[in-house]
Formats: C-alpha cells, structure tokens, sequence
C-alpha cells in the first residue's frame, strides 16, 4: 500500500501572518500522531507564508522555526534579527531622487511649452516616489545563510520535497510559482524576498531582469499547484481573516472561549469590537485588507474541493470573533511571543471543537488526532512569563501526567 501523500500550503499576512503559522503548526504537529511537516509530499507558501515554507521544506521544525523567529534563541545564523525587515529603501529612494531634476524639466516644458494640464505634471512627477519603503535586501541575505548550513539548501532542484513559493509579475500580472519546472533556478531565499514584496512597504523584486511582488496579488493559497499532484491530504493555514464584530452566533460561546485563551495566557481578553468605524482609518483598512483577501480564498476553497473531490482540505485560520489577533498590527514582531502562544493555544481549542469531524479525514491519511494531547490544559508553545525552569518542569509534568491520564480513561 502506498504511503499517504500529504500537502501543506501557507497563506500570507506579514510578520502576524509568520507568527500565526509558527504556533499553529507547532499546535499541530503535536496533536496529530504521524505527522511532520518537514516530511511532506509538498510545500506551497505565498508572502509569509513562503518563508516559513522554504524553512519546513528545508528540514526545520515548527520548534526550530519557533525558536528562530519567535523565541531568538537559535544558534547564528537562524536566529532572526526584526532589524532585518526594518532597513530603509536608501538605494531605491536615491534611484527615485535622481530622476526629479529631470521630471521637473518635462513638466515645466509639458505645462509652459506645450499647453498641458498642471494635474498632468504632478502625475508625472509621481515617477519620483519610491515603490517601497523598506529594504528587503538583508532579510535575503540572511536566508541566504540559513539555507547554506549542512543538510539545507538555496536551490529549489536540490531539496528532497516539492517546493513552491508564489510570486507575482508586476508587469504581465501573472503569477509565477517559483520551484516549478522552468523556475527552479532561481534561488530560494530570492523567491522569499520576491514572494513577500508587498507593494509599496517592499520595492519590487528584480530576477533576471523581470520585476515581481507579492504573490497574494493574485491568489491567497495558489493551493491548486499542489493538488493537481494528486495529494490524499493538504493541510491549508491562513492567518489573515475578516473579524466578525457583530456575528449573530452565540456571543457566549466567544466569551468562553476568549476567557479560556486569555487565562492560560495570563491576560485580559481584548474588548470586543462592535463598531469598526470608530476605530478609525487603521481598523478600517485593515479589515478592508482582509476581507478582499479572505473573499478570493472561501472562493478559490470551494473551486478546490469541486475539482479535487479525491483530497482532503483542511482549513485552519483564527476565530472571527478573535479580537486579539484583529487588534494585533499585521506588520507588528514586538508582540510575538504572546501572539505566537495565543495561535498555539486558539489552534489546539479549534481541534478540540472540530475533532468529531477531523478525526476520519486525518485517519485517512494514516494520521491520529491524539485528543489525548489535547485534554491537556498545562501544554504551551513557549514558558508562561516570569516561570522560572523549576516551574516550567513541573508544569511540562504535569502536562504528561493530564496526557497519561486521558489515555487511561
């Protein structure tokens, strides 16, 4: 009998949509018995996503990549510096500046010489604005060096699993699966830069004298390149959705489980929202931002399972309801280690609620919901604030006791 051919594609979102992904994967890893995602059929990951992608692809953990982005206590080079993601675009301001003499000249000429509009002269002078404005050029360079430690690779052709990280064209508007045949040359760590060049905070991304940009311009997931292999499972995770401030579920339900997350991190739960309105432009472009984004994938859900009937998706993302992550910039990494322990947890109580309808869907794919792991309410992603070793160990025990305890009912 052949081996189950399981899938993983990860959407985009910024350093949250990372942070997300590290704590959910992490959730479940540990509570799906047979599973590792550094073992998969294949790998496709967009903006973000892409970059945590290439790190599962490339042999490390959810743990690793937790300690690496999350915790920063991984061994140079895996530890990651947020410096990395914050150095200003000087080389693509200086390109801009130098064309301004020249553009004010044409405009001069168009408005004074040749009649033209003065509206038609300021559009002109818009060349003069960067496209970006952070520099991505040494978060490439660190992967660079991340992928060129033992066992690990910078080239798509050399890595033991499927690979695809998703860009998009800027001057044809298509979108370009790195890591497939007749794009596998590119190098991985510049397909992660490329893949997450969000217009206007990253200047494009040029390769071989093309231009691209975010690959989530086109699709959220992109997840069909990996179905049409014939999977028996994808796993999908997407860590940007809509909130839902007024939904006319049962407002308890949300309560209970707002409460819950919040005292196993040691926090109040974040208010809830009823008008987004007044939280001004910030709340409103954001949720603007998400519901385009989430709109293209429930759309794009539905295609996959009308044209690959034979595979299991699963889908995890937040809780609509879910303020904390709402509220959470989805450019911020201050925040990281408490949002990364809110998706571990926010992930495990989804698989506890959803594990009637989970439990087949991952037996076909020779893997076990182990809700024996799941009874646990002492298991975290990282050591609870001001917990010293000592309390961390006899914590960790008793999360093995719960777990010993739960399998002997």
């Amino acid at each position: 009998m052949s081996q189950p051919r399981i899938g993983l594609a990860l959407a985009g979102g910024g350093p949250l949509g990372a942070i997300y992904e590290v704590g959910a994967l992490c959730a479940l890893e540990e509570a799906v018995e047979g599973l590792d995602f550094t073992a998969c059929d294949g790998y496709i990951g967009v903006s973000a996503g892409g970059f945590m992608a290439a790190g599962l692809a490339n042999g490390m953990t959810p743990r690793e990549l937790c300690a690496a982005f999350i915790e920063n206590t991984a061994e140079p080079p895996d530890r990651f510096d947020p410096a990395e993601l914050l150095q200003p675009a000087w080389a693509e301001f200086g390109a801009r500046l130098r064309q301004v003499p020249r553009l004010l000249r044409d405009a001069a000429r168009e408005v004074l010489l040749e009649g033209r509009s003065v509206l038609g002269a300021v559009e002109r002078l818009g060349r003069a604005l960067p496209t970006g404005l952070l520099s991505s050029e040494r978060f490439g360079e660190a992967l660079q060096q991340v992928f060129a430690r033992p066992g690990r690779s910078n080239d798509f052709r050399r890595l033991r699993r499927r690979l695809i990280l998703v860009a998009t064209d800027l001057d044809s508007g298509e979108a370009i699966p790195f890591g497939a045949e007749g794009w596998d040359h590119v190098p991985i760590s510049q397909a992660v830069q490329a893949s997450a060049a969000l217009p206007g905070l990253f200047p494009p991304v040029e390769i071989n004298g093309r231009t691209y940009v975010d690959g989530a311009l086109k699709k959220t997931l992109h997840a069909s390149v990996l179905l049409d292999r014939g999977l028996d499972l994808l796993i999908c995770l997407n860590p940007l959705v809509p909130y839902a401030s007024n939904r006319l579920t049962s407002r308890d339900a949300r309560s209970r489980r707002a409460r819950k997350l919040a005292s196993r991190l040691g926090r109040a739960p974040q208010p809830r929202l009823h008008r987004l309105v007044d939280g001004g432009l910030p709340l409103v472009l954001s949720q603007t931002f998400r519901s385009l984004i989430h709109s293209r994938l429930e759309l794009g859900m539905r295609g996959y399972e009308l044209s690959h009937p034979q595979t299991d998706i699963l889908l995890f993302e937040p809780d609509p309801r879910d303020a904390e992550l709402f509220m959470a910039n989805t450019f911020s990494y201050r925040q990281r280690r408490h949002l990364a322990e809110h998706a571990y947890q926010a992930t495990r109580e989804l698989l506890r609620e959803r594990a009637a309808e989970l439990r087949p869907k991952f037996a076909r794919a020779g893997l076990r919901l182990r809700e024996d792991v799941l009874a646990s309410r002492e298991a975290r992603l990282l050591p609870a604030p001001g917990e010293t070793r000592t309390e961390a160990a006899l914590r960790s025990l008793r999360s093995t006791l719960s777990v010993l305890e739960a399998r002997a009912r």
